[in-house]
């Protein structure tokens, strides 16, 4: 068969122009939606670990994309991007991406070591202690009050009702502050507390910077701490923003701030 020259050339165009719209997904008024930009967000979606890959997960997304151009195109129409607020928004928008992106390189050039997370659970094993304490307080505004509960104890007011009266959130619960290590609370309460054994009261208030407490220890029991490969992840991403939180300072340090 003989291939004229205009159907030829209708041809060679019609090859030459399949690639390019491939690439799209959809076009919105003349605007091209790339498909990159729908694997993108399906790779967003399914890192999140929302949904798998799916034709329909894909369909329910172009949708979306089409939707948004359409808003889109009708918002730059009406003038909506030269507002100062949403330019401002825009802005700080750009910033935070930006800066993301910087940060997120940092943290892949400088990760946390193994032995800097060993080094930090060891630190904190040291400061909570080889006991934990169950104990419960009241917490009042002036060492009369402290003191005239006190009395009350000694008479055989039970605890747990004249709690009620405390100035915390514990008052709902009897004063009961649950189990914590010495190094949770202030050191004026902490020092009361440990010197108590089980089921005694402080027979003084104990004052500390919220007031006076009139504390009761309930228990005693050696100190339970989750392994180091179960606080692996919180322990890492403490030590990331704790590098974050100096890369920043340092930054600003260096810049000439007037």
């Amino acid at each position: 068969m003989i291939v004229k020259p205009a159907r030829l050339i209708l041809a060679l165009a019609a090859v030459a122009a399949a690639p390019a719209f491939a690439q799209n997904v959809a076009t919105v008024n003349g605007k091209p939606i790339p498909a990159s930009r729908l694997d993108q967000v399906v790779k967003q979606v399914v890192a999140q670990g929302r949904q798998a890959d799916s034709p329909q997960l894909r369909d329910a997304i172009k949708k979306d994309l089409i939707g948004r151009e359409v808003l889109i195109q009708e918002a730059d129409k009406q003038g909506y991007g030269t507002r100062p607020e949403v330019k401002a928004q825009l802005d700080n928008a750009r910033q935070s991406i930006i800066i993301n992106a910087l940060l997120a390189d940092y943290v892949k050039k400088n990760p946390v070591k193994d032995a800097e997370i060993k080094a930090e659970y060891d630190k904190f094993k040291a400061q909570a202690g080889d006991k934990e304490y169950h104990a419960r307080h009241i917490l009042v505004a002036t060492e009369a009050e402290a003191k005239d509960i006190i009395a009350k104890l000694k008479g055989g007011a039970k605890f747990e009702e004249l709690a009620k009266v405390s100035k915390d959130g514990s008052a709902a619960n009897g004063g009961d502050l649950d189990w914590a290590s010495p190094s949770s609370y202030v050191k004026p309460f902490s020092d009361a507390m440990v010197a108590l054994k089980p089921g005694q009261i402080t027979q003084t208030p104990v004052q500390s910077q919220f007031g006076y407490h009139v504390i009761k220890l309930e228990e005693v029991r050696p100190t339970k701490l989750p392994s180091l490969e179960e606080v692996k992840g919180q322990v890492t991403e403490s030590l990331q923003q704790k590098k974050l939180a100096a890369y920043r300072d340092e930054l600003v340090k260096k810049a000439k701030v007037q």
